[in-house]
């Protein structure tokens, strides 16, 4: 059983998400499990590692000659209405253009979660369940400059990559293009 399956599910729904104005302060507020979450607006340090790893991803996609992918900051992912839960990755690489303020997982390459010190473990646990779950292929997790790198089999997250600022590494299996890079590059 996924820790996603324990939860209760909560009154509002993805449609009700949806329709609701962004918090005025720059807060994201995300669904889990039916339940609204405020997530307090990004660091300063954060949305610079989010920068820098977007830069990152445009040119590996660049490389790749791949014109189909897209890399967006802060976009809605709908999991899915069942499990009422939309959430506001940092950075997703779409496969297609990112047009709409929100996309299913389906449309999905890969997610990257930068973890700030106001995020609560379970609600990183869930995210990372609901993601699996929805079938998000890769997952990345950023925290401190270390970098954790996973792709998807038989619905679980398998880690490719595990790495410090100052230890260059090349992402293959849990990206959809190659990427390079030293994650003291995210870190200012």
């Amino acid at each position: 059983m996924t820790s996603a399956l324990e939860h209760p599910i909560g009154p509002t729904t993805v449609d009700q998400w949806l329709r609701l104005d962004p918090p005025p302060d720059g807060s994201r507020l995300e669904l889990l499990y039916g339940h609204l979450h405020v997530i307090p607006p990004p660091t300063g340090e954060h949305q610079y590692a989010t920068v820098k790893l977007l830069a990152l991803l445009e040119k590996a996609i660049s490389a790749a000659g791949r014109t189909d992918l897209y890399q967006v900051p802060a976009v809605g992912l709908e999991i899915s209405t069942p499990w009422r839960t939309g959430v506001i990755p940092d950075v997703v690489v779409l496969c297609g253009k990112p047009i709409g303020a929100s996309f299913e997982a389906e449309q999905v390459a890969l997610i990257v979660e930068i973890w700030s010190p106001g995020n609560r473990r379970a609600d990183r646990e869930d995210k990372k369940s609901a993601y699996a779950a929805a079938g998000v292929p890769c997952f990345w997790e950023i925290e401190n400059g270390r970098i954790s790198a996973h792709y998807l089999e038989n619905g679980r997250y398998v880690r490719e990559v595990w790495a410090t600022p100052g230890n260059p590494v090349t992402i293959r299996r849990a990206a959809p293009v190659p990427v390079t890079f030293d994650p003291a590059d995210l870190v200012l």
